[in-house]
């Protein structure tokens, strides 16, 4: 083998960092971007009656979305509690005690589709089989379209912060006598705390802004929440709803919308950075 000369390893290397630094850079860049935008146009939509009072009709003053926050709030508090509890038993049970086998193998296949499936599949299927069902659209059909997509982020991510856990923290406590679900519960589980909260973390984000699932399930209402199964408010698809109208006080308020979702899932983002850099 002959070895390449010092010069050009060291150019290589340059241009890679160069690359890399840019690419960087360029994703900082957008991101920037369009934070900046989404604060420059919808601060001034983020007043008082914007939390406090319901939508209003096109050209009439002092609308706001409180109905549209309070039922993305529902959806998403809905569909972490109908995912989160599934999501970990999966992982524990792919972690624990299906490493090796088939169906862990299956499991892991269909959740790594369901990661990279498109979310408006998802609003499809629950669509045909509960909106047709019900005959309406209803919040808890859009709950378990969101539900749906968390699932799988969860899961994944219980499974691999309980396989990054050492062995001899399980042989130790198995040694004391302690059986197999106390074992998991108080030292495995534990011990990766940190990083199960961050994958929940991220599974809220991940749902927070969906619209396409939301479309065919919960559909929207410019009313206050009555029921979970009737059309529910929510801030995505009211945004598509008046980023396309033509009035100008609506598109205001899409764009406070835009701002409200984006600083809540940066929020979420950090938060889960935050806990696991702590933990860890």
């Amino acid at each position: 083998m002959i070895p390449r000369a010092a010069a050009g390893r060291r150019l290589i290397n340059l241009l890679v960092s160069i690359t890399a630094s840019l690419a960087a850079l360029a994703g900082i860049f957008i991101l920037l971007w369009i934070t900046l935008m989404l604060a420059y146009k919808g601060l001034p939509a983020l007043g008082i009656d914007f939390f406090t009072h319901l939508p209003t009709p096109p050209m009439v003053p002092g609308g706001g979305l409180a109905n549209a926050i309070l039922g993305t709030l529902l959806l998403t508090v809905l569909a972490t509690l109908m995912a989160v509890p599934v999501g970990l038993l999966a992982g524990i049970c792919l972690a624990e005690f299906g490493q090796h086998s088939k169906l862990a193998d299956l499991c892991r296949f269909a959740a790594n589709v369901l990661t990279g499936m498109p979310s408006i599949i998802v609003g499809i299927f629950v669509y045909g089989m509960l909106v047709l069902t019900l005959g309406h659209f209803s919040g808890f059909a859009g709950a378990v379209a969101l539900a749906i997509i968390m699932l799988p982020v969860v899961a994944r991510t219980t499974e691999d912060m309980l396989r990054l856990v050492p062995d001899p923290l399980r042989e130790s406590a198995l040694a004391m006598g302690a059986p197999r679900w106390r074992v998991i519960l108080s030292i495995v589980f534990r011990a990766a705390s940190s990083g199960i909260i961050t994958g929940i973390l991220l599974g809220v984000a991940r749902v927070s802004g969906e619209t396409a699932p939301l479309l065919f399930t919960a559909l929207n209402s410019p009313y206050m929440i009555s029921s979970l199964f009737q059309p529910m408010p929510n801030l995505t698809v009211t945004i598509f709803n008046y980023a396309m109208s033509p009035y100008e006080d609506w598109q205001q308020l899409a764009w406070g919308a835009s701002m409200l979702i984006t600083a809540a899932v940066l929020a979420l983002n950090l938060l889960a950075r935050f806990v696991f850099k702590e933990k860890k």
